[in-house]
């Protein structure tokens, strides 16, 4: 059984069958959100956003990301990340390293060493292994790329400090799972894990929420 066989409500009540650590939070929060695909013509430009919200605060990263915009004249495409000096993108508040790997990932589209139209079809691993070839980019943005643009349905970023800390806390852990720890916890949900990181984000938002 996979998430794309299960509708939203599903999901939730195969997670807390799986681990009853989630039932009240999948009481107070609802069903995961639906997961929709992004047409092949925004890809880009979500791969751009994920390189900018790569180990930053989403307020941040949000503001940083605005600027970059405004450099690309409001459109990240190709074309313009092509002609855009790596200076102007640093100018917005990006990292050297960050800037080059939106340049990067320009190139490796432009040349065709990566095929964005593919990606629906490709399997998960495929995606990753061809988006973290751009120099920069690294298997979060690719997570990130799967779930939010390609809506894959199994993604467990164990990377992602925010998962860790909501599993954590849901768990009532003294301390922040490990990685490691935490993909083996995830196997348990196998099919679903995008919708489990998804109360685990849920959890750690909550109190921000309330303010």
């Amino acid at each position: 059984m996979t998430g794309q066989r299960l509708d939203s409500r599903a999901i939730a009540e195969l997670i807390v069958r799986r681990d009853r650590a989630f039932r009240q939070l999948v009481l107070e929060v609802g069903p995961p959100p639906r997961a929709r695909h992004v047409p092949v013509r925004d890809r880009f430009a979500n791969l751009v956003q994920s390189i900018t919200f790569q180990l930053l605060a989403t307020a941040a990263a949000t503001t940083i990301h605005t600027r970059v915009l405004e450099v690309c004249g409001g459109q990240p495409d190709v074309a313009t990340l092509l002609t855009t000096d790596l200076d102007d993108l640093r100018s917005a508040g990006l990292s050297g390293t960050k800037a080059q790997a939106m340049i990067d990932l320009a190139r490796h589209v432009a040349d065709g060493r990566i095929r964005l139209d593919r990606h629906g079809w490709m399997d998960d691993q495929a995606v990753i292994d061809e988006v973290t070839a751009v120099r920069g980019i690294g298997p979060w943005t690719a997570q990130m790329y799967l779930m939010f643009t390609l809506a894959r349905p199994d993604v467990w970023p164990t990377g992602d400090f925010g998962v860790r800390n909501g599993w954590s806390r849901l768990h009532g852990l003294d301390e922040i799972i490990t990685e490691r720890d935490l993909r083996d916890a995830g196997s348990l949900f196998a099919g679903v894990r995008s919708s489990v990181a998804f109360y685990c984000w849920a959890l750690v938002d909550a109190p921000a929420k309330g303010q």
